[in-house]
């Protein structure tokens, strides 16, 4: 008889003997299907280079189209990777274009490799008024993950605009880290200890521009477990999301267990004094 009361406590249960069995487990059928959607790319934990190249739809009043070099290692952990939620975020911001971000100061949540936010900041330049005299992108991650981000900044000739620094969720945020127009956060959902974590940093990156306008958050991540339901739960009390639904390519991520999300910061109820 087994010693499990569900399929949830069976999945901690194997998740303390392989943390990262949930992010290896895509078959081949998926990797087919997403073939259309995200750029093919060799994964490799040699330290190799990889090229990615995004484009808005021929559709698409305003064309777009970004190339990227990005280095990949998973020697300092899996976020040394460029996972499919990252991919799916990246191709989103290419569909909106350089008027998306333009001119607005941007931060990557669980940067691993900067993919996301090294997009951003190659939309950025596509708009000439964009140049500016300090970074408007900032991607953040742990210590071990800083050194493949900032060779990734090298590598993409970014060094002037984007800005790499250390960041642990549920820690008090740097006091460098300017208040963010956009928040970038793309495969953050895997490790559940760190979930509570997450939405606290969440909660700080929102509330430190308190009084100014909400910076809009964009949240990307792929359904890999049934635990991942518990991050939402945590979310709730914070945030409420909505679906990005003008994305063209929605239907198809979608099927593989792939959401974008716009989160917007619950307002704190005000108790109304004694009458």
């Amino acid at each position: 008889m087994s010693t499990f009361h569900d399929d949830l406590e069976l999945d901690e249960a194997l998740d303390i003997i392989d943390p990262l069995r949930h992010l290896m487990n895509q078959t081949a059928q998926e990797d087919n299907e997403l073939d259309a959607l995200i750029p093919e790319q060799i994964r490799s934990i040699q330290n190799e280079t990889t090229h990615l190249s995004f484009s808005s739809p021929q559709s698409s009043q305003t064309q777009c189209h970004v190339e990227i070099d990005l280095t990949v290692d998973a020697s300092p952990g899996c976020g040394g990777i460029a996972w499919p939620a990252g991919e799916v975020l990246s191709s989103y911001l290419v569909k909106r274009g350089p008027q998306f971000v333009n001119d607005r100061t941007i931060l990557e949540l669980g940067s691993g490799t900067g993919l996301v936010g090294l997009i951003a900041a190659k939309l950025q330049l596509e708009n000439s008024i964009a140049c500016s005299a300090k970074p408007q992108v900032w991607i953040t991650d742990q210590a071990p993950l800083l050194d493949i981000m900032r060779r990734n900044v090298l590598l993409n000739n970014l060094e002037s605009t984007v800005a790499v620094a250390e960041l642990n969720w549920g820690t008090p945020l740097p006091i460098s880290l300017p208040v963010p127009d956009i928040i970038l956060a793309a495969d953050c959902v895997y490790f559940e200890p760190a979930f509570p974590l997450l939405v606290e940093t969440l909660c700080s990156l929102v509330d430190a521009g308190a009084g100014d306008e909400e910076p809009e958050i964009l949240f990307c991540y792929k359904k890999r477990r049934k635990a991942d339901k518990r991050f939402f739960g945590m979310l709730g009390k914070a945030f409420s999301w909505t679906e990005v639904t003008d994305d063209p390519d929605k239907a198809t991520y979608n099927r593989e267990s792939i959401t974008l999300l716009r989160l917007s910061r619950r307002k704190a109820l005000v108790a109304l004094p004694n009458q």
